[in-house]
């Protein structure tokens, strides 16, 4: 019995020392591999950080922390550190002077450093990707697709007609006001894109489309069950879609498309440059991506915002109402009412910036400089940290208090950075606008509503309600 004991006990703490030697070696190994991911990356002149593993570098963290990662960084390194996040080495600048230098220069040494899953899944002939004398033809030949002239004689009235529709019938129901933004977004810009043929596609396209948003935020790591992997595909069954609409285009007997996709295919005299079918697909996708993700986000905070905050709302509405009084009831939105709408202007400016709908841009850097008294290698990422901007309290005085009025003074439009700087001010800005003003100004004018409660949000890396924002919506007129 003793002789059993004895070697029952010798096995046990062979099976411990093996399992102890094992977890030694991961331990060290793992050690080593972030030892060796730190040595690699240490260069004379470089800011302070840490650059994690090999390969994932602090995706993870950052993706999942968010600003506490970026708030533990800066307590550890300052406002200007190294990391190394979705697969690049990265500088973070999180100092707002730096960031308003860098928005402003990107022809001094930086070009648009978008991570590979967003160029592989938007395509490399996308308007953020491309630089130089390529984004200038490129913005231009958008720009056109959406001037001033275009918003006001053509695309106002779709979105008009658009939301009209889309918001009928909400009254005294529950509804969850994120999936309704979200529809709402891409149904619209399917129409203003591809007008009435775009109701074929509608359904495959939304499907697709949802997978190709997740995928622009990943690893690009090429695997089955990855974002990647799904937002791959979905890309490329969107530009079968796409390819497919361009040809039967060309096939129909129906010459001009008063749609934004009839734009890009119209070849006359006025075109300075022809743009070839996959450069066309890829501003599509662009176009809808960047429309999506802005439009349905702050359509649904300016809802969350106006709840929280009553004065604001009764002045949206008191607004909107003076506008509904000069009109018959079917009268659509013109471009003098949407002109009119600056407090709702302003409610869209303080919702971006407050909710922070973009995080931040990033920035390739073309040759080594030197930037904030450090030397940045070629080939690095540069992550401008826009949160840190928006809630700079020596432009925006009380930052975290939600306050439409502070943009009654054009000049804090003037001088701020929410929708971009320099060449790379957004393009689609007064679209964006237009559409959110549209989609305010029925929300206003027919529903009062109040939260369920219980939604958690979140606000990085994208901002969104994970389980839905639910609201109880009732008309205004009961």
């Amino acid at each position: 019995m003793l002789s059993l004991l004895s070697s029952l006990l010798r096995a046990s703490m062979a099976v411990f020392v093996v399992v102890l030697v094992c977890v030694l070696f991961v331990l060290c190994f793992c050690s080593a591999l972030l030892r060796w991911n730190e040595v690699r990356y240490r260069k004379k002149g470089l800011p302070p950080g840490t650059m994690g593993w090999p390969v994932f570098g602090e995706t993870t963290e950052f993706l999942k922390q968010g600003p506490s990662f970026m708030k533990n960084q800066r307590a550890r390194y300052g406002s200007f550190f190294k990391s190394h996040i979705l697969g690049c080495p990265t500088v973070v600048s999180m100092d707002p002077e730096v960031n308003r230098y860098i928005l402003m220069n990107e022809a001094k040494g930086l070009v648009p450093g978008y991570p590979q899953s967003m160029l592989d899944i938007l395509g490399k002939c996308n308007i953020a990707a491309v630089h130089g004398s390529t984004h200038k033809y490129m913005r231009g030949a958008l720009l056109a697709l959406i001037s001033p002239t275009m918003i006001r004689d053509q695309i106002l009235p779709k979105i008009d007609d658009f939301m009209r529709a889309h918001l009928s019938g909400w009254g005294n129901q529950v509804i969850n006001i994120q999936e309704k933004t979200k529809e709402m977004a891409l149904l619209s810009s399917l129409k203003q894109i591809a007008g009435i043929e775009s109701s074929s596609i509608s359904q495959a396209f939304k499907t697709e489309f949802f997978k190709l948003v997740l995928g622009t935020l990943s690893l690009p790591i090429d695997l089955p069950g990855t974002n990647y992997r799904r937002g791959f595909q979905a890309r490329k069954n969107i530009v079968s879609m796409l390819k497919q609409l361009i040809e039967d285009r060309r096939a129909s007997s129906e010459e001009v498309h008063h749609d934004m996709l009839g734009g890009l295919m119209r070849s006359d005299d006025q075109n300075r440059y022809k743009l070839t079918d996959e450069e066309m697909i890829d501003h599509i996708i662009t176009i809808m991506y960047s429309g999506y993700e802005t439009v349905s986000t702050t359509s649904m905070m300016a809802v969350k915002y106006l709840h929280d905050h009553p004065k604001a709302l009764e002045e949206l509405r008191k607004e909107h109402l003076g506008i509904r009084a000069r009109k018959m009831p079917e009268d659509p939105i013109d471009w003098n009412d949407l002109k009119s709408m600056r407090f709702t202007r302003a409610v869209i400016f303080e919702t971006s910036r407050l909710a922070t709908i973009v995080n931040g841009v990033l920035r390739k850097t073309t040759q080594d400089m030197e930037l904030n008294g450090f030397l940045i290698p070629k080939g690095w990422r540069i992550y401008v940290y826009t949160r840190e901007t928006n809630y700079d309290s020596f432009t925006y005085p009380d930052p975290l208090t939600f306050n439409p009025w502070r943009w009654m003074d054009k000049s804090t439009e003037n001088n701020s950075f929410i929708f971009g700087g320099g060449t790379r001010l957004c393009p689609g800005k007064e679209l964006g606008i237009a559409e959110i003003s549209t989609f305010l100004h029925y929300f206003v004018t027919r529903y009062r509503w109040e939260e369920v409660g219980g939604d958690k949000l979140m606000k990085f890396p994208r901002v969104e309600a994970p389980n839905g924002l639910h609201i109880r919506v009732s008309n205004l007129t009961n």
